[in-house]
């Protein structure tokens, strides 16, 4: 039975849906409809959570590694605080690099996803925030993120213009219209799907 540990904040906890309707969820539930034996969804994540706070849980919580799949999606709450975004370099990629180390070393069975952009959301436009802004600093920040997962030889999955959907199509948000919705959970598994399962193909049994 592969398993899988899934690493990041509110989307990876899926706040406001239910607990089968998260991303690491549903991918796990597709990659099982292609015949894989995979476990449900080891998760260290928590809604507000910036880099240095998961990498503190995951310090607390010390999931027991080897892990067959490991997914990371972190940051947006380093660009909501104002965090700057030079140290956000080095704090993602040392996530990155536990991420690999709870995959048994094996870079190849980490999946990074994109940091989907809450700005079209109508919870930024009640904040007042320049919608502009955010879409630029949540690109800036996602050039880190792809840069540094293709350094480690990672697996990248561009969630972010899936995110942006909400900007016309209320249906992809939750009822706190700031997170998404089931349905767009289940377009972020569908995109996962292909490198989740070349991932897990790649393991070695004996």
């Amino acid at each position: 039975m592969a398993r899988f540990l899934a690493l990041g904040d509110s989307y990876t906890i899926g706040e406001s849906v239910e607990p089968s309707e998260r991303w690491p969820a549903r991918l796990a539930e597709l990659l099982r409809a292609e015949g894989l034996e995979v476990a449900d969804p080891e998760i260290v994540a928590k809604t507000g959570w910036t880099t240095e706070e998961l990498d503190a849980a995951i310090e607390a919580t010390k999931p027991a590694g080897p892990f067959d799949l490991v997914s990371l999606l972190v940051g947006v709450n380093d660009q909501y605080r104002g965090l700057e975004i030079f140290g956000f370099r080095d704090r993602f990629a040392s996530l990155l690099q536990r991420a690999i180390a709870f995959a048994g070393g094996a870079s190849s069975r980490v999946l990074v996803l994109s940091i989907p952009d809450w700005g079209v959301t109508p919870f930024a436009r009640d904040k007042g925030r320049d919608l502009s802004v955010v879409r630029d600093e949540i690109d800036d920040f996602n050039a880190i993120v792809r840069v540094e997962t293709a350094r480690a030889g990672s697996r990248f999955v561009d969630v972010t213009p899936i995110s942006r959907l909400a900007s016309h199509d209320p249906s992809m948000l939750a009822a706190d219209r700031l997170h998404p919705s089931a349905a767009m959970y289940r377009l972020w598994a569908k995109l996962a799907l292909e490198q989740a399962r070349t991932a897990i193909g790649r393991v070695s049994r004996p």
